[in-house]
């Protein structure tokens, strides 16, 4: 063990004595708070949204949905094939050709106002789905996750009849059918992310939620449908890796946006290369959250646990690279150390919760390799001593500390409350270790002096850089990445040009 890793070794034993958890009752335990489910109906089988309404897959195909915090299975699924995705996209250029594009801008803004706000009234409901099918915090589902989309149709509602203003001299048109791809880890934030830019504009869309988190997504097809949404605006075809392959090859659609792994992203940008289709990609990430010696410490710990641990690191953006300057390195990752042995690990519908369920049975394998991995390289494993429920896939909030640049855990992308930190005595050496890898998706700047933020955000290959908070997200800015993160934009006015033909 190196002389750095010894002293703060040294540090965190200090910090458990001074700051011991209480137990039994006292201030850190809480009696369960479920939140209540008999407001929820899941349908026991949903079909493909083609044309306004649930129809049985062409397939004949199903696959089940489980809750990761129990292993039960929540619904039956249908999987969509080649002519499941041929019948969407030709409901989507009837409903293209037909209705909406030649509705102006402001009518098309009512239907995404109305959107929002029957996902506002459905609130409760859809964030006990998203933590039912996904595994995360009931308090993240219902503060972040679910006001978020809502806000994402609000936002771009407003924008719907105001396209010629937001380019100047140029004449925006839409581009027609829209394929788009999103991941299990914010389902239904995804689909507004990328629907309502993508309504506004004037398009018509075909949306493959992932296999593993469909849910939300069709409970979103009911509100469109209740929101009298001309049928075939908006289709959803559920399914894997197939049944996306099948919408980014098919020849009548004109954009396809992907949010997911930077391996499959690459498979899709081969696969549109010559195609003439237009393409985002928002794609992988491995975000250094730098904290400079006269940083708040407190507040940057909380930054911290909440950009890896409160989401279950299951974020894109999450900050599982932590780079503390080396002075103050034995007392934050003290601190660090102490608070995350105060969070809350089970059951994601219990509101004291911090840290729910890995998503998947697939994924908690990989967090559970790569920090093996991590353990095996030479850095030190450090693990909440919390007993983790005996059904569903949870793990231990968790960090590394004598860790290396080379360290397969400092370069890979975890998606798992797993946190790699490292030490820097100068900002030109954060700035080379935070800048050394092929992502470039997001960073963190903790300090006090506001001319350090602006030169070090100058300096980092990263499409959002936070200050002195993390994981923040609000619908009018952009968002989006740099190398193997991705490119194009989206979020805020940049988010809309990706939508839209501009001469």
């Amino acid at each position: 063990m190196s002389r750095e890793s010894s002293k703060v070794l040294e540090g965190v034993e200090r910090v458990r004595a001074e700051r011991p958890r209480l137990e039994f009752g006292g201030a850190w335990e809480y009696a369960p708070a479920p939140e209540a489910t008999d407001h929820v109906r899941i349908e026991r089988r949903y079909g493909l949204f083609l044309g306004g309404r649930f129809v049985d897959p062409a397939s004949k195909r199903w696959f089940p949905t489980v809750d990761p915090a129990t292993e039960k299975q929540l619904a039956e699924v249908a999987e969509a094939g080649a002519a499941d995705v041929d019948a969407a996209v030709a409901a989507a250029e009837r409903a293209y050709r037909g209705r909406w594009s030649k509705l102006s801008g402001a009518e098309r803004g009512k239907y995404l106002y109305r959107i929002a706000r029957l996902i506002q009234e459905k609130a409760r409901e859809l964030a006990v789905i998203e933590t039912m099918d996904g595994g995360k915090p009931i308090k993240e589902s219902r503060d972040v996750d679910i006001p978020l989309a809502a806000a994402h149709f609000f936002y771009h509602a407003g924008w719907a009849d105001k396209l010629g203003d937001a380019f100047p001299g140029r004449a925006p048109r839409p581009l027609g059918v829209c394929g788009q791809i999103i991941p299990w880890n914010f389902p239904l934030l995804m689909a507004a992310w990328k629907l309502a830019p993508a309504l506004a504009c004037g398009n018509t869309v075909v949306l493959k939620p992932a296999e593993t988190t469909p849910l939300t997504a069709l409970k979103l097809a009911e509100i469109l449908a209740e929101a009298d949404l001309p049928p075939g605006v908006v289709n959803i075809v559920t399914g894997a890796g197939e049944t996306g392959a099948h919408l980014v090859n098919h020849p009548r659609v004109a954009k396809i946006a992907f949010t997911g792994s930077t391996e499959v992203g690459k498979l899709i940008q081969r696969a549109v290369a010559a195609s003439g289709k237009r393409l985002t990609l928002e794609l992988g990430g491995k975000a250094a959250n730098i904290v400079f010696a006269d940083a708040a410490i407190d507040q940057a710990v909380e930054g911290i646990v909440n950009g890896i641990y409160f989401n279950q690191g299951h974020v894109c953006c999450a900050g599982s690279r932590l780079l503390v300057e080396e002075s103050i390195a034995e007392d934050l990752i003290a601190r660090l150390d102490w608070r995350i042995r105060q969070l809350r690990v089970g059951d994601p519908l219990d509101k004291n919760t911090d840290v729910g369920a890995i998503n998947s049975r697939a994924q908690l394998e990989k967090i559970r390799e790569l920090t093996a991995a991590g353990a095996a390289e030479g850095a030190q494993l450090h693990q909440a001593p919390c007993v983790l429920p005996a059904k569903g896939f949870f793990f231990p909030p968790t960090y590394f500390t004598g860790v290396a640049q080379s360290h397969r855990i400092a370069r890979e992308e975890i998606f798992g409350p797993v946190l790699a930190v490292m030490t820097f005595r100068t900002p030109d050496e954060a700035i080379e270790k935070a800048n050394n890898l092929a992502y470039g998706l997001s960073a963190g700047v903790w300090t006090d002096k506001g001319a350090k933020i602006f030169a070090m955000t100058k300096r980092l290959r990263a499409g959002v850089v936070w200050a002195n908070t993390f994981n923040k997200f609000d619908p009018t800015s952009p968002f989006g990445g740099y190398k193997e993160s991705g490119f194009g934009r989206e979020g805020g006015v940049h988010g809309l040009e990706a939508y839209l033909d501009l001469d």
